[in-house]
């Protein structure tokens, strides 16, 4: 009788083998996104074309994209799409860094660069390392993720400074800064001068005087050139 093979064993050989395809993930997207000068943009997946949330994303892409900067969202539908749209029909650069899931089927179609992940802490390795700042539109725990995990990097000193932008209507983000300074910060549990990390900004115009005076340059090699991402262990 063939001996029984220890389920554990098997358990192991997957993950050893997983960690080709997440080192594959890693490599494209630093080959591909070594030149981009990008803007990423977070926001809800579930804003409508046509309403208010889904306008102003595609009024912030393409504000963005005529200031010079690559849009770079998520790449998938909602104020991602909206953002995208608004950069390509503005006739910038329009990156997607989707996402594998069960329920987006497929990038929105107007990206002129796409790279899709199953994994998700690879994606936020790309928009940290490849972003000038993070634009924060009104979303739900995806976009919340995101900001959070942005403030906490600068926190810790783990990334070089980037702008964090709360944009959109104040009434949105008033709650969760009101919270922030009177539970979190009284409580000792972040210092007063940590929460300046995160800016606000109501509009596009607003947001392009934060990048104007704090956007996260990218370092020149010893050529010349610019390399995204560099400045980033």
């Amino acid at each position: 009788m063939e001996p029984r093979r220890d389920p554990m064993l098997d358990f192991a050989v997957k993950d050893t083998w997983r960690i080709f395809r997440i080192m594959g993930e890693f490599v494209e997207g630093f080959e591909t996104l070594s030149h981009v000068k990008g803007v990423a943009i977070f926001g809800s997946a579930r804003s409508a074309p046509g309403s208010p949330d889904y306008q102003r994303a595609e009024e912030m892409g393409r504000a963005l994209a005529r200031a010079g900067y690559a849009v770079i969202t998520g790449g998938g539908p909602g104020d991602m799409e909206a953002a995208n749209k608004g950069a390509l029909e503005a006739g910038g650069e329009s990156v997607g860094l989707a996402i594998e899931l069960p329920y987006e089927l497929k990038p929105n179609p107007y990206l002129t660069r796409t790279l899709s992940f199953r994994y998700f802490f690879v994606r936020k390795v790309m928009f940290v390392k490849y972003s000038q700042a993070f634009v924060i539109l009104p979303g739900g725990f995806g976009t919340l993720d995101e900001l959070f995990e942005a403030v906490t990097l600068i926190q810790t000193r783990k990334v070089k400074p980037f702008p964090v932008i709360l944009a959109g209507e104040h009434e949105y983000w008033d709650g969760l800064m009101r919270w922030i300074a009177d539970t979190v910060v009284r409580r000792g549990k972040v210092r007063e001068a940590e929460v300046g990390i995160l800016q606000r900004a109501r509009t596009p115009a607003d947001v392009l005087k934060i990048l104007k005076r704090q956007a996260r340059q990218a370092p020149k090699d010893r050529t010349g050139r610019v390399r995204a991402g560099k400045e980033i262990p």
